[in-house]
């Protein structure tokens, strides 16, 4: 067998920290806006994801794990980094990552893991740190996707999520150096706008209807303006590509015969029904919700591919198996599909993870943790110190069972992308076990929740005299971690509101 290029202080650390001095491989699973609420372990009302709750029986699911900036590219760079935005410098989707500056995977690579990204990078610099990689251009279609590789652009003909599931297993078999340790991320598009599901799931959910969210037709009172001037609504905002009434335009004969197949009678109805008002509310809310479902039924589907070769191929026990998508999702909520906000829904995401022998099977987290912690808990689980200027904490010792005494009690958010789409303005905020207080700061104004008595945020409470003492209490908190973190002031002016003009005489 070839030696591991491992450094004597890495293999150390890691035959301290392992004592059967077997360096554990890691497979990461990322998956784009897949909200909690669609997840069964996570108590979903509306559908089934037996693979995903397979993680959840035999390892540890988190239920307050966060994201520092709800966005796609932003998220992923705090990732690779383990850095707020403001550090790593992806603010928004719009900027290009610098790919020179210091990552997780170039750091397991200096020690001799085997590092590999397949699937949806976005952020429009090329991937660095990966000794295999293969990505989507940009958002990627949801069939036939070009991929970006070292070698130029793959055609690939297909189901994107099975696609890079295919990508990924052929890789395990028979693309790395099967004498490393891999860390191996393997990120989808789904379920990402404008949610086209797969060919084997065009017809599920159909003949049925899927529970409303009890805040759907929200009136946004008792908040402050940005949460009703917002461009994110169910019944005002969906396009006729996201409602399918047109079919995508890069599909195969045999694809677009399928598709019509199954969307050609359901437009036809919905032309005849000639739905307005809340009726027509509920038909674009069914429809957007399947279709985003169906597509998650293809990323769990291929989630248990993967779970299923690491058991036949012996892979299963020294692999750490981490489910997570790069923020959470509105299904209906306060009336919305997107994400960007500090409230719950997108706020908050899904963290699953499975480490054979050492995370106890069917526990329960309720800590807050953040994707500020996963390249620390990457660079840990792999034996690998991590560098004093990361922001996170890894939650190693939370997988063991131990919570160390010292674990955070808040957490720190921060918006950036305003002008832009969807029209969310820019925020940053604090939030506690049991409540989150946020400052819209170009608007120069504050909402505030008390997540145990409203925990879907109707009603702010910023203001009333009763939560006097505990508003400054927050204020002190969210100034303490913007020093600790070192978030530099936004320079862009406060915005006014405007006079109404006179009526010319």
């Amino acid at each position: 067998m070839k030696p591991f290029t491992y450094s004597i202080l890495a293999l150390a650390f890691a035959c301290q920290a392992f004592p059967n001095a077997k360096p554990l491989n890691v497979l990461f699973i990322f998956s784009d806006d897949h909200a909690y609420q669609a997840i069964s372990a996570y108590g979903s009302n509306r559908n089934k994801t037996p693979n995903i709750d397979r993680l959840a029986k035999e390892g540890m699911i988190f239920h307050r794990a966060f994201v520092t900036n709800s966005i796609c590219a932003p998220s992923r760079a705090v990732i690779l980094t383990g850095k707020h935005s403001h550090l790593n410098g992806q603010l928004t989707n719009g900027i290009r990552f610098d790919g020179a500056q210091q990552t997780f995977p170039k750091l397991l690579r200096k020690t001799g893991y085997q590092t590999a990204m397949i699937g949806k990078w976005h952020l429009k610099s090329d991937p660095t740190g990966f000794d295999f990689w293969q990505v989507l251009q940009g958002q990627g279609p949801y069939y036939n996707p070009p991929m970006n590789t070292p070698d130029g652009v793959k055609r690939i003909t297909g189901y994107t999520t099975d696609v890079i599931t295919d990508v990924t297993l052929d890789w395990l078999k028979n693309g790395r150096d099967k004498d490393k340790p891999f860390f191996v991320m393997s990120q989808h598009k789904a379920p990402h706008r404008n949610w086209q599901p797969g060919p084997k799931h065009l017809n599920k959910y159909d003949g049925i209807d899927l529970p409303e969210p009890e805040t759907l037709r929200d009136d946004y009172k008792n908040r402050l303006s940005p949460a009703s001037t917002q461009a994110m609504t169910i019944s005002g905002h969906l396009s006729a590509s996201d409602l399918k009434l047109r079919a995508p335009g890069n599909l195969t004969p045999e694809q677009r015969a399928k598709w019509e197949a199954a969307y050609n009678p359901k437009n036809k109805a919905f032309e005849e029904a000639k739905l307005e008002g809340d009726e027509l509310l509920k038909w674009k809310y069914q429809r957007y919700v399947k279709d985003y479902l169906r597509c998650i039924d293809s990323v769990d589907e291929n989630i248990g591919r993967l779970l299923d070769y690491l058991d036949k191929s012996g892979l299963a026990e020294n692999t750490v198996v981490i489910y997570s998508s790069d923020q959470g999702w509105y299904l209906g909520e306060h009336g919305w599909y997107d994400k960007r906000w500090m409230y719950e829904e997108s706020f908050r995401t899904p963290l699953l993870v499975r480490w054979p022998g050492v995370t106890k099977p069917g526990s329960e987290n309720h800590d807050l943790v953040q994707n500020l912690d996963y390249a620390e808990t990457f660079l840990e689980l792999c034996g690998v110190d991590r560098p004093k200027d990361m922001q996170g904490e890894s939650i190693v010792p939370l997988l063991k069972g131990k919570k160390p005494g010292d674990w955070r009690k808040s957490l720190y958010y921060h918006y950036y992308e305003f002008p832009g789409a969807h029209s969310v303005r820019r925020h940053y905020g604090v939030r506690t076990e049991k409540h989150k207080l946020i400052y819209f700061y170009n608007l120069d104004g504050w909402e505030m929740y008390d997540l145990e008595k409203d925990p879907n945020e109707l009603n702010s409470v910023y203001g009333k005299p009763e939560y006097a003492s505990l508003t400054k209490e927050l204020k002190s908190e969210l100034d303490r971690l913007r020093k600790l973190y070192k978030v530099p002031e936004d320079t862009r002016p406060v915005e006014r509101k405007k006079k109404p003009r006179k009526p010319k005489k």
